[in-house]
């Protein structure tokens, strides 16, 4: 990104990447960076120049860029012999070389608004390298990166969870104390629940930091088959399970008789 035409460039914009955790960018917080960029040096104030002089360019006289001819064409272009300044250096400073920067690493503070997501950029004016003598400074962009987190995923404004329940729960209903980034909540699994089957939690997802609106929070119930059954436990599973042999069994399990007649179409097309 340059100046007006004819001028020199300003700086270079700068971009830092930032991790952050969920409840980070959900809720916002302040940042402390460290970043290594280009300053104006102190030593000769940015001028490059260890005695404050300067002279004009005899390459550009002064103007910062030169047209080069190629062909029928003719190009302007940044003048190679004083970087677009116009000016060239007698005396250089002997901390920067004549560049009028030096390296160092700045310690910023970042303010992260609420709701910010993968890849949302954060602009700081003027916090980027310094340019050539007499131009302002580049740009800093923060890239927000939200790490993994270990109970909830993120869509958009909503938020999705797995809720692990037993089969007794499924079958008989349950009331269930869910996880929210602003604290419990609870869902009521009513009898007969499904794996799989979806609870939608009205205003606990993230706040867009654009629109202000508020996503849900979704929770998907998976049932758990038991492990580690003890000698009783499955004693009574096999009596349970025996109470599904007869002509009814299938009133009972609806979803796997209707796949066991799909199965018997699809292998009576097949050996047809």
């Amino acid at each position: 990104m340059g100046g007006g035409r004819g001028g020199p460039r300003r700086g270079s914009d700068l971009r830092y990447m930032l991790e952050l955790d969920l409840e980070e960018a959900v809720f916002g917080v302040e940042k402390s960076i460290e970043v290594p960029t280009l300053i104006e040096c102190e030593t000769c104030t940015g001028t490059g120049s260890a005695d404050g002089k300067t002279a004009t360019c005899n390459t550009c006289r002064g103007h910062g860029r030169v047209r080069m001819q190629n062909g029928i064409f003719s190009v302007q272009q940044t003048c190679p012999h004083c970087g677009g300044s116009g000016k060239t250096i007698a005396n250089p400073c002997r901390d920067c070389r004549g560049e009028g920067r030096v390296h160092d690493e700045r310690t910023l503070s970042v303010r992260i608004p609420a709701g910010v997501d993968n890849g949302d950029r954060i602009r700081l004016t003027g916090q980027g390298e310094a340019g050539p003598p007499g131009t302002v400074p580049g740009d800093l962009y923060v890239e927000v990166r939200v790490r993994e987190h270990e109970v909830f995923q993120r869509e958009g404004d909503d938020l999705h969870c797995e809720v692990p329940i037993r089969y007794g729960q499924a079958a008989l209903g349950a009331e269930l104390k869910i996880p929210t980034l602003g604290g419990e909540a609870s869902i009521t699994v009513p009898a007969e629940t499904q794996s799989g089957k979806l609870f939608r939690l009205r205003g606990k997802g993230v706040k867009s930091v654009r629109s202000g609106r508020t996503g849900d929070l979704i929770c998907r119930v998976v049932v758990e088959t038991p492990v580690r059954l003890t000698r009783t436990q499955r004693e009574l599973l096999e009596q349970f399970e025996a109470t599904f042999e007869g002509a009814d069994a299938a009133a009972h399990s609806p979803r796997n008789s209707s796949w066991l007649d799909n199965v018997k179409q699809f292998w009576d097309r097949v050996t047809s």
